[in-house]
């Protein structure tokens, strides 16, 4: 006997697809907000998905009189999942804005001491890198500074000229302290060009700024009192950020062994994700030969390195019986090819582009490795709830859906 079409759709695979567009719908609504509600709002929203969720369970599980309700099972879990969606993106938006730098502290002298967070990029106007906050004063008392800070540190800006042995010793996982000038997160946004404000926002960095220093102290050196000008000083080596000293390891290493500044660049770019020695005629001729994608470590990236390394390593695996009766070859090559293309995606940076290339192939390997035959749509479906879960803003991006069209494709090769 054949279902119906409407039992087919209240078949568990039939919930979990209109529950995963109603949390994406929710998504959607909330990121078109102008203004953020208040945050009891917020918090009632997620209180009545909670509800909503526990009455649907009750409505599916009971017996007798509440089967009655059955039919408003699903409206209930769309319904929770929608709220859902709406409550966290709102909480997490408003904890990330309230992260940002305070208003008075605009513009600001600030000594400040943190780790180096991120490869230092260089450029024809200096060094620009990422900053972990540890500890910051303004006038000699503490003040409170956002986690994540994006800096320059730039030759002759506004006057104020830094020694060029100062910030060739900036390295990632140093802890330094720093005179500062800050302000909050904001970009010029052109019709149909590149939202860096969104990027700075999704990324968790609540001030952009510059150093300002006239001199670099010694390592070890007592700070100035706070009456008088500020220097950058170097604390400690290795302080953090282990995979990011690996990666200035490494491109360090192709900047000395390559003799050709250009070609030194590029490999770079395309080992460690660094495209700041790329030269701008480099990057003009690859926008005109339409490559220029492939030197920007992206979703496509991570994709196809996972499908190679996992067609490899299943071929290798079928080559032991042994490992065969611990492992079947499709499985064991998923996983290897996953690992591996993790590593790289960690190597090259970790943008957020390959930060979501991993989570979807996690969960559609995870799927296939439980035994879970569910169609591509589901499949898809429940990566990107995945992924907007850990990073709500990722619908706004598109990457996002470039990334799903990769997946798309390694799911059609297996």
């Amino acid at each position: 006997m054949v279902p119906s079409p409407r039992v087919q759709w209240l078949n568990p695979g039939g919930r979990m697809v209109f529950c995963a567009l109603a949390w994406l719908l929710g998504l959607g609504l909330q990121l078109q907000q102008p203004a953020l509600w208040p945050m009891p709002v917020y918090a009632a929203l997620a209180l009545g998905s909670a509800v909503l969720l526990a009455a649907a369970l009750l409505a599916t599980a009971g017996s007798g009189a509440a089967r009655c309700w059955r039919a408003a099972a699903l409206p209930m879990l769309m319904m929770a999942a929608a709220c859902a969606a709406v409550a966290l993106a709102g909480l997490r938006a408003d904890a990330r804005l309230a992260e940002r730098l305070p208003a008075v502290l605009e513009g600001q002298d600030l000594l400040v001491t943190g780790v180096v967070a991120s490869l230092p990029q260089a450029g024809a106007s200096g060094l620009r890198f990422r900053f972990e906050v540890e500890q910051a004063s303004w006038r000699g008392q503490p003040v409170r500074l956002p986690p994540l800070l994006a800096l320059g540190w730039y030759n002759h800006f506004n006057d104020e000229a830094v020694l060029d042995d100062a910030r060739a010793g900036l390295r990632a996982g140093q802890r330094w302290r720093l005179p500062l000038r800050l302000k909050q997160p904001h970009g010029a946004l052109n019709p149909g060009g590149f939202d860096v404000e969104l990027m700075w926002f999704e990324q968790g960095l609540g001030a952009t700024g510059y150093v300002r220093s006239v001199r670099a102290a010694r390592p070890g050196a007592a700070a100035a009192n706070p009456g008088a000008p500020a220097s950058a000083e170097r604390l400690a080596d290795g302080a953090g950020y282990p995979v990011e000293r690996l990666r200035q390891t490494v491109r360090d290493a192709i900047y000395r062994q390559v003799a050709d500044a250009r070609t030194a660049g590029v490999l770079a770019a395309l080992a460690v994700g660094d495209q700041s020695a790329i030269e701008r005629d480099d990057w003009d001729l690859f926008r005109q030969t339409g490559i220029a994608h492939l030197v920007s470590i992206s979703g496509v990236h991570v994709t196809m390195l996972a499908w190679l390394a996992g067609a490899l390593a299943a071929r290798l695996w079928r080559r032991s019986p042994r490992l065969m009766r611990w492992l079947p070859a499709p499985t064991a090559g998923r996983w290897l090819g996953l690992a591996l293309a993790t590593g790289y995606a960690l190597l090259a940076g970790w943008g957020v582009p390959a930060q979501r290339t991993v989570l979807m192939l996690v969960t559609t390997g995870a799927l296939r490795s439980w035994g879970q035959r569910w169609p591509w749509g589901l499949v898809l479906l429940a990566a990107a709830v995945v992924v907007t879960v850990l990073d709500p803003w990722a619908l706004l991006q598109p990457g996002f859906w470039l990334s799903f069209m990769a997946v798309g494709l390694l799911m059609a090769s297996e």
